[in-house]
């Protein structure tokens, strides 16, 4: 099927999900978003569990968001913390327990990128009603990492 993006299945042990998700969780913790990225990747195409598939993606849609921010993207960053938030709030859905039996609080976690998205909405209107506003706010820009 022509634009059909989803991966193949390749199954993994659980053991070895495991710790992809443990590594690409501490390349996160370490600011490295495209390494987390990467690290997750096996993991969410290794398990066909609907509620652990989308615990993966939406980890994996957060991290290339961070990496849209650190290269300055405001638009890739909302469009991936958008498919993140869909992609954790399945797997909330799903499986209530199943982030929390890895540690990862997905209720809060949710809540996180929902108050990301209105910072980004609310930048937006600032800059449309007053593009030069966006000179006030450089010399107070937060650092990333």
């Amino acid at each position: 099927m022509q634009g059909d993006r989803r991966k193949a299945y390749r199954p993994l042990s659980p053991e070895a999900r495991r710790s992809a998700l443990e590594a690409g969780l501490h390349a996160y913790s370490q600011g490295d978003f495209f390494e987390a990225h990467e690290l997750l990747e096996p993991a969410w195409m290794g398990t066909s569990d609907l509620a652990e598939r989308a615990l993966y993606q939406g980890l994996i849609k957060l991290a290339a968001g961070y990496v849209h921010a650190v290269r300055g993207n405001p638009i890739g960053l909302a469009r991936n913390l958008e498919g993140a938030r869909r992609h954790l709030e399945t797997s909330l859905d799903q499986d209530p327990g199943w982030g929390s039996s890895f540690g990862i609080d997905l209720p809060r976690l949710l809540d996180a990128v929902d108050e990301r998205l209105a910072s980004i909405g609310a930048l937006a209107a600032l800059v449309e009603s007053s593009p030069a506003a966006m000179l006030d706010l450089a010399a107070d820009a937060p650092r990333i990492r």
